[in-house]
């Protein structure tokens, strides 16, 4: 059984790791839980697998009458997943973080079934630490860890890939050329996540004018919340400007790649690591317990990437953009930099992991 949703940062780990132990166990039975009415309950069926929902959900950080329901949400989640475990009779049980996890992953190891979590951030969401004197295995993407989970516990793992991203993709002309970019230009791939950022939107619409006047292409996934609005506004984008709600072919997109401008998820930062791109990161500062500044310090103090605050102004980042458009060197040393910090066999070693907890069962 595996749990873990809310967003693409928990559900994509979840999906990789399923796939690679169905890969080495062909015969294998999964069943995903998740949160109901969250992206969980669209995205894992479209990965092919099964999945239940819970009514559960956190507790907000603002006072609201929300927070008043969790008491029942949590008894209510914690039964059906008594119920869900006694049915499916789970050989381990996997937590990828969310919501949904916490109630799943309390339970099996009540029950003495193996369980094991991945934790994706340098600093740990709270359903993992709540967890992490329950459960087996901690696998996590940083290192220092060993302030909020017990050492002996870790397993310096990375976090898991999605497919065609297990090794580092150079900028391909080619690839530029099949996008109907410039091929001899670089070009700009704009990440907001898997539903958006208001603010990277806002910063990159302000710049589109700065922007078409440089030899630069640029490919910008500004999620689906925002798309009709900023088709509306920008209906003149030259031909090598690509304005798209969501990217379904990352692996391309990288490909055609030179330098990126991204939120810092946790999923996100992996993948950039292993795809070897020179980075500007503009963390959300509205994600729980601030974690994406976490992950970009961890990643900026390393010159792994450049760190830059959402209240900068476009024309500071416009400044960052030209250094790294015009100065290939300083490209390079960011590029060898986070490649430097890869963990491209995240999914084997996590599957190894959970070979072992099932041996030892």
């Amino acid at each position: 059984m595996i749990s873990g949703g809310g967003t693409g940062g928990h559900i994509f780990p979840a999906v990789a790791i399923a796939d690679e132990l169905k890969s080495r166990h062909p015969e294998a039975d999964f069943l995903f839980v998740g949160a109901r009415d969250k992206m969980e309950m669209e995205k894992v069926p479209q990965a092919g697998y099964p999945i239940e929902g819970l009514w559960i959900s956190g507790i907000q950080r603002k006072l609201s009458l929300d927070n008043l329901s969790f008491p029942f949400k949590l008894l209510s989640s914690l039964r059906k997943s008594g119920k869900l475990i006694r049915k499916f009779k789970p050989d381990l049980v996997i937590g990828t973080g969310g919501f949904a996890s916490g109630p799943l992953l309390w339970v099996a190891a009540q029950k003495g079934i193996p369980t094991l979590i991945q934790e994706q951030n340098s600093f740990p969401g709270i359903t993992n630490r709540l967890l992490a004197k329950k459960v087996n295995t901690i696998c996590v993407a940083y290192e220092g860890l060993e302030k909020w989970f017990p050492k002996e516990k870790i397993v310096l793992s990375g976090n898991p890939l999605r497919k065609g991203l297990e090794k580092a993709l150079p900028a391909d002309a080619s690839t530029k050329e099949s996008l109907k970019l410039q091929p001899q230009w670089p070009t700009l791939l704009i990440l907001g996540g898997s539903l958006g950022a208001g603010r990277i939107n806002q910063l990159i619409s302000e710049l589109i004018p700065s922007l078409a006047k440089m030899e630069l292409n640029l490919i910008w996934q500004c999620g689906k919340l925002y798309y009709d609005k900023l088709k509306e506004r920008h209906h003149d984008l030259p031909e090598h400007f690509k304005l798209q709600a969501f990217i379904t072919n990352m692996p391309e997109a990288y490909q055609a790649s030179d330098l990126v401008i991204s939120r810092a998820g946790a999923n996100t930062l992996s993948e950039l690591a292993v795809v070897a791109k020179a980075t500007i990161l503009i963390p959300s500062p509205n994600v729980a317990e601030d974690h994406q500044t976490k992950n970009a310090q961890a990643l900026s103090s390393k010159k792994a990437a450049i760190l830059f605050k959402e209240e900068g102004e476009a024309k500071q980042l416009l400044q960052e953009i030209e250094s790294l458009v015009k100065q290939s060197e300083k490209r390079r040393a960011l590029e060898n930099n986070i490649r430097a910090l890869a963990l491209p066999q995240a999914s084997s070693t996590i599957v190894g992991e959970i070979e072992k907890l099932i041996s030892h069962a």
